[in-house]
């Protein structure tokens, strides 16, 4: 057996990746029995198929790589896509403008008078999306999957945003101001009128086939961005009663009479964990189950694994699908939106948002996830450009030269996207104590793949037991390594 380490640092406040062959030996010849200080793999021992990574291609992210030089551009999105790269499969998609939109924008700018969508357009998509897409499904080498999901239908179909009851500022309420409390907005939430079901289920569908015409590989589509969330942005609000409603008697019917039902997957919640459980508890039923693909849900909310494992062993035909996280600040600073906050280094709040991405994709993976996509793939050095004041993070970060920088965040999710591939295996393991995280896979090829997060400010060190067969391993405080062990030509490969 081969097995090589990857491991990334970080040295003077930049990413550092430090590639080594470790040596292997046979348990049967350890000098004495082994006991303590062990880590079992299990790769006989399988779970979920993992089908991919990826990020959102926003706007905001578009108008960026838009902005770069034609070599630029193709350098950084071959950071993401293609040989050498992250090598991420899935992009997420928002339908019309989202947060991460330059302005609100629509495809059918009044739906009340042109309730046949006659109107309907992709032009604002053109600038900077389509292209964009189209550019990164090019650069890769792997087959891509686009996810779309709304954040808003029409501001014209919906009641106007309600006062606020619960705690705001999760979603950006202290920069809430002059919120018209009378007319429907794309906005602050409100919710879309139970006599436009039919319509903003037609809506979905023709933006779907729009897509699909453009040659853009759409197999994925949420219901609604953050179903319970009144954003101070593009948002709006539904029931799961409602979003059932819609489901069964209006969007399903839909995408089976244009006959997209087999061609695209409907996922619902697409928000945080704390609460997927008793989402799908309150939408799946016997007449709902078939037209339901997946669960999407976010990060916000904290870890919350265990509510991705109970929902994932409750509905085992459906897949657990990761739909969004980002960091809650502006690049290098402190504080939500970069207000306020202990003072720390660039470096150190870059360092917290890695070990915070790599603590979540492996507690999530472990949980049964088969899926993973980060929000924006590129942002400004202030979080944006984008229509609502306020900004947060990214892997990627545009400067003001047309030149971009990747962070250290970017590396760490690398150690997931990089070594597991599309159609691997989650596979057993077992640990000795709780000084580290990890997760392992199997990939199509039979590689192991381990990743393993020291987060710690010491070094650890462990013996690594798979098949009669023993590595010792050494994880350097405040890193991530991935371990990829494969058998030689000659060696049995179960």
């Amino acid at each position: 057996m081969i097995c090589q380490q990857i491991t990334t640092f970080s040295a003077n406040g930049l990413p550092y990746e430090h590639k080594k062959i470790l040596p292997v030996t046979l348990e049967a010849d350890e000098a004495r029995h082994l006991e303590s200080g062990v880590i079992n793999v299990y790769p006989g021992i399988s779970y979920q198929t993992i089908d991919g990574f990826g990020g959102a291609m926003t706007e905001t992210s578009a108008y960026l790589f838009s902005k770069m030089s034609a070599q630029t551009r193709q350098e950084a999105m071959g950071k993401f896509f293609g040989p050498g790269s992250n090598g991420l499969t899935l992009i997420r998609v928002p339908i019309d403008s989202c947060d991460y939109s330059l302005e609100e924008y629509q495809a059918v700018e009044d739906p009340i008078s042109d309730p046949e969508l006659k109107s309907f357009s992709l032009k604002r998509d053109e600038m900077y999306v389509l292209p964009m897409l189209k550019e990164a499904i090019a650069l890769s080498d792997r087959p891509i999957s686009v996810l779309m999901s709304p954040w808003s239908p029409p501001k014209q179909w919906k009641t106007p945003p309600a006062r606020p009851k619960n705690d705001a500022q999760t979603y950006g309420g202290q920069f809430r101001q002059h919120i018209d409390y009378e007319n429907p907005s794309r906005n602050n939430g409100g919710s879309l009128k139970p006599e436009y079901y039919s319509s903003w289920a037609k809506y979905l569908v023709k933006y779907v086939q729009a897509y699909l015409d453009e040659g853009i590989p759409v197999t994925m589509l949420t219901l609604q961005n953050e179903s319970i969330a009144a954003t101070n942005w593009d948002s709006c609000v539904w029931t799961a009663q409602q979003q059932k409603t819609f489901l069964r008697d209006h969007l399903y019917p839909a995408m089976v009479e244009a006959g997209l039902a087999e061609k695209v997957g409907l996922y619902i919640w697409d928000h945080n964990k704390e609460r997927v459980l008793e989402w799908c508890q309150e939408l799946i039923d016997e007449q709902t189950e078939n037209m339901v693909t997946g669960i999407a849900f976010h990060w916000y909310s904290g870890d919350h694994f265990e509510a991705v494992q109970m929902t994932s062993e409750q509905y085992p035909k459906l897949k657990m699908l990761f739909s969004e996280c980002c960091p809650l600040h502006q690049p290098g600073k402190v504080g939500f939106m970069g207000m306020g906050g202990d003072r720390k280094t660039p470096e150190t709040v870059e360092y917290e948002d890695a070990v915070s991405y790599a603590h979540d994709i492996i507690g999530n993976l472990n949980a049964g996830m088969e899926s993973w996509i980060d929000w924006n793939l590129c942002l400004d050095q202030n979080g944006g450009p984008r229509h609502v004041p306020g900004g947060f993070s990214a892997g990627m970060i545009a400067n003001e030269d047309g030149s971009y920088r990747t962070d250290l965040m970017y590396y760490f999710i690398g150690h997931f996207s990089r070594y597991i591939e599309p159609g691997a295996k989650r596979i057993g393991f077992s640990r000795c104590d709780d000084k580290v995280e990890m997760t392992a896979a199997k990939n199509p090829d039979g590689t192991v793949v381990l990743v393993v997060l020291n987060k710690s400010n010491s070094d650890a060190g462990y013996a690594v037991r798979m098949c009669g067969q023993v590595i010792r391993i050494q994880l350097p405080a405040r890193t991530i390594s991935t371990f990829l062990m494969k058998h030689s030509e000659h060696e049995n490969k179960e």
